[in-house]
């Protein structure tokens, strides 16, 4: 009870509510995208978060696995068309590690956050081919209340945990085990924040865990089953740097520590970075101009590092685009070599 109150009294100081964004205060450069996919099926609000699989035989045909959050899982090739769609309801995050053990062969698990009942949360847990097609594998309970954000972390002795986030900002940490003929978990943790909270991403070299609380800012723990579950404030949303909702967070690792946090800025349309090691702000940026068409509202992102082949040669950045009009939502790509040279880096 003690950390949930350091927490909460944190959150307050961190937040900071005020009108609609004006002009930029911050240099913030324009990104042209390299490709869209196509859309998702449902109208409206439907799209909302992506995860990468890398093929390392051919960086080319790496996959995007992502949520139409009305209906179910998409997943993609690289050229941004559809290579399957499976049936779920309401999944809303999403995320996936390769080479885990399923049903005893080395696989690419793959988990959602599943709200189809909004007073029980859980994990969707589905296996990826490198054709893209998914295999559902069964659900895996989480805790009272409705399931939210999700995001993956292998430890360095290779067990498997997922970080389950529910709406009102409890994390339950679930050891996840899909070795078997169906999928089991059990929640080994419990975390905290104040309010509603939903983007989450672990680094698995330094089991770090970021999550996004959305009108607050982004909060780190530590992944360890067994260390403390305090929170520590990383990145706070000031309307300079950084404008709720955070919604989406991504790492860019270098080295065995170091690297960058992007968080999507809602609230005007940008995506924030961060230093992993000391959490100082590097810059800001938005997908759009150079006659690509703009990024709106993200909800969920992604970022990997390494080659994806000519068009993208040092990673694939991912954002979903909440104003796609007149077709359904979306999800963009463009190259990380592109948003490294807007901002300098």
């Amino acid at each position: 009870m003690r950390n949930i109150l350091l927490i909460a009294a944190s959150a307050a100081a961190l937040a900071a509510c005020a009108t609609g964004p004006g002009p930029d205060k911050v240099a913030t450069p324009n990104v042209a995208m390299v490709r869209e996919t196509d859309p998702v099926a449902s109208i409206d609000d439907a799209a909302d978060d992506p995860a990468i699989w890398r093929n390392a035989a051919d960086p080319a045909a790496s996959l995007i696995v992502a949520t139409d959050k009305k209906a179910g899982l998409v997943t993609y090739g690289l050229d941004g068309k559809r290579r399957d769609f499976k049936p779920a309801g309401r999944v809303n995050n999403v995320d996936l590690r390769d080479g885990v053990t399923i049903n005893g062969q080395p696989g690419v698990l793959v988990v959602a956050s599943d709200r189809n009942d909004p007073l029980s949360g859980a994990l969707a847990l589905f296996s990826l081919a490198p054709s893209g097609m998914l295999t559902p594998l069964g659900k895996v309970a989480g805790p009272a209340g409705e399931a939210y954000g999700v995001c993956m972390w292998k430890a360095a002795d290779q067990s498997v945990f997922a970080f389950l986030v529910m709406k009102d900002g409890t994390i339950a940490q679930i050891a996840l085990d899909a070795s078997g003929a169906a999928p089991t978990g059990k929640i080994v943790r419990t975390l905290k924040l104040a309010t509603q909270s939903e983007g989450c991403v672990a680094d698995d070299r330094t089991g770090k865990l970021y999550v996004g609380e959305e009108d607050v800012g982004v909060w780190r723990f530590d992944a360890a089953p067994s260390a403390p579950v305090t929170a520590t404030p990383f990145a706070k949303v000031d309307r300079v740097q950084h404008f709720a909702d955070v919604e989406g967070v991504a790492i860019a690792p270098q080295g065995e520590a170091g690297g960058l946090l992007i968080a999507s800025s809602q609230g005007d349309n940008a995506f924030a970075v961060y230093k992993l090691e000391d959490a100082s702000f590097v810059g800001r940026f938005r997908i759009g101009g150079e006659g690509s068409e703009s990024v709106q509202e993200t909800d969920g992102l992604e970022l990997m590092l390494g080659d994806f082949g000519p068009d993208f040669p040092g990673g694939l950045f991912i954002a979903q685009d909440g104003d796609n009009r007149p077709d359904p939502q979306n999800f963009k790509l463009t190259s990380w070599d592109r948003i490294k040279a807007a901002l300098g880096l």
